[in-house]
């Protein structure tokens, strides 16, 4: 992998920003509650914690047979900046290289039950697919759709990105009743007598509950006025990490994510009531990681996944919870 350093100029802000930033103080304060290790490690040691270090320096450190649900988002194979970094694009065959020399070394930490989720786009999935085949049974293609940034003259507008669902065995965990979708009935059949077939009423609509496909078009890439938003440039939505936690793993499971970025991954798992673990090189995202969690202590909800249900794009949801609710939650989610 190609590291190049790199400084990140202060920005200026526009009134009714929600991005996430931090403080002097809250660098300070969140700094502390970052892990270094320089040996192997037992899992109480790294359960719940953000390792600022190099992925790469430590993989052979990490405990064996401790993740039941991997989240892997490298960096694509594409030229970009990572906080005091830059990822350079090299051949599709060196990425493919690149790529299997560590994640064979990262599988020792799967459990034999373990799932893994792989992010890439149009550049690296090819070359991650040839990898991930060599090692692991590959269950699905996701297809989401990242709906942002401009338009292209010469050529497709960019706007999909691909997730590669493998396991590690034929025994694996898939709750999809966890991960169905509420979507509004376009043509809503009733029976002779006038009931809804296979849809409800309700008093905002007409809605039925349908079954996870492979082609995700309801996330929201976090943008800056949205409460989860960083300044990280490739920060994956907490949707999206809800829909793959819930589905990948049961309450009580470890969560590991190796590319942290600004922690999304450990935040979401935390939320649903999953241990966590991530590695990342940056102190900035480290530290946001840190603060997004300290948040996550008050705050468990997720933008778009609200009752047990994902709502389709944009949709309204119920925010408002009893007392009898709120303390049910804490006692699921530990706060």
């Amino acid at each position: 992998m190609r590291w190049f350093a790199i400084k990140t100029p202060g920005k200026i802000r526009a009134p009714g920003n929600r991005t996430i930033t931090l403080s002097a103080d809250e660098i300070k304060l969140y700094r502390k509650r970052l892990l270094k290790i320089s040996g192997e490690v037992a899992v109480k040691e790294i359960e719940n914690r953000t390792l600022h270090q190099d992925i790469f320096a430590i993989l052979d450190w990490l405990p064996a047979s401790f993740v039941d649900l991997l989240f892997i988002d490298p960096p694509y194979n594409l030229t970009k900046s990572f906080g005091s970094k830059i990822f350079r694009e090299i051949s599709m065959d060196g990425y493919a290289e690149w790529f299997e020399s560590w994640f064979s070394k990262l599988l020792t930490t799967l459990k034999p039950t373990a799932s893994v989720y792989i992010c890439g786009d149009w550049r690296s999935s090819a070359a991650l697919h040839s990898v991930a085949d060599k090692y692991l049974r590959i269950r699905n293609r996701i297809t989401w759709e990242r709906e942002k940034g401009r338009g292209a003259k010469n050529n497709w507008k960019n706007c999909s990105e691909d997730i590669w669902f493998c396991t590690a065995s034929d025994d694996y965990t898939f709750n999809v009743e966890a991960v169905k979708l509420r979507r509004k009935v376009i043509a809503p059949y009733t029976d002779s007598e006038g009931a809804p077939k296979d849809w409800r009423r309700t008093a905002d609509g007409d809605y039925r509950l349908t079954f996870p496909s492979n082609v995700w078009t309801d996330l929201a890439v976090p943008f800056w006025s949205m409460p989860e938003n960083t300044d990280h440039p490739t920060q994956k939505p907490e949707k999206l990490l809800a829909k793959i936690i819930l589905a990948g793993s049961n309450p009580g499971d470890m969560v590991f994510d190796p590319f942290l970025g600004a922690g999304t991954a450990s935040v979401v798992a935390k939320k649903l009531g999953r241990k966590y673990a991530g590695v990342e090189v940056d102190e900035t995202y480290c530290c946001l990681t840190e603060k997004r969690l300290a948040m996550a202590e008050h705050d468990i909800t997720i933008q778009g996944y609200a009752d047990g249900v994902f709502r389709e794009r944009n949709s309204p949801q119920n925010r408002r919870r009893s007392r009898k609710s709120k303390a049910a939650l804490r006692s699921i989610f530990w706060i």
